[in-house]
């Protein structure tokens, strides 16, 4: 059997939870995580595959991490309330799609892993979480956050994009820090834990009422 990474483990049990998820019309977005996961699951089996047999798949996880981003774009353009910054988000997804596959193919390659565009990609998802937790603090109603599923999972994409791009942002010149170098998989790995353990928490939250009045 190849190897497959830990947090592999903690997508399969995110993915279940989803299965779970109460989505409502407070929450619909909820509904998409699970052929999402699924999906991610799927990418995961055959990227440790041919890593196991020895063949390149930066491919793979290039072209599927433009996937995630779109993906997380567009979740987060239907959790926030501006219309204007809905329509700023989805149009800037396609855009970055656009520019993310010509990088792949026409730039850094197939073999390579589009760190550039990976990058963007991570400023953006860091900016929109961002957003979202601006207007989280002007909501008129108090919001109990233990219970929100999108503060669960805007936390969890802050917190591994903001770490995650530094890493890849200067990954050509890590080998001047041999400690980060050396443990880069191993950050990686504790990222994706943290990241899909706090998906989880989101999908199963959600069973008690949100709102609180302040009246």
């Amino acid at each position: 059997m190849f190897f497959l990474n830990l947090y592999f483990y903690f997508i399969v049990l995110s993915f279940i939870a989803s299965l779970f998820a109460k989505s409502d019309r407070r929450h619909p977005y909820l509904k998409l995580f699970p052929p999402f996961l699924l999906l991610t699951l799927i990418v995961e089996l055959i990227g440790s595959y041919l890593q196991f047999i020895g063949t390149n798949n930066n491919f793979l996880y290039s072209f599927f991490t433009v996937v995630e981003f779109c993906f997380y774009m567009f979740l987060i353009s239907l959790i926030i309330a501006s219309i204007n910054a809905k329509k700023i988000i989805r149009v800037g997804s396609i855009a970055y799609a656009l520019v993310s596959i010509c990088n792949i193919l026409f730039f850094q390659g197939l073999l390579m892993f589009h760190t550039i565009t990976y990058s963007l990609g991570c400023l953006v998802i860091v900016a929109v979480c961002i957003y979202y937790f601006f207007e989280l603090f002007r909501a008129s109603k108090a919001i109990k956050l233990s219970a929100d599923p999108a503060f669960w999972i805007c936390s969890g994409l802050l917190f591994f994009y903001c770490c995650g791009f530094p890493l890849y942002a200067f990954i050509n010149s890590l080998g001047k820090v041999e400690w980060i170098k050396a443990n880069f998989n191993n950050i990686i790995v504790l990222l994706n834990i943290f990241l899909y353990s706090l998906f989880t928490i989101a999908f199963l939250c959600n069973r008690t009422p949100k709102h609180i009045s302040l009246s």
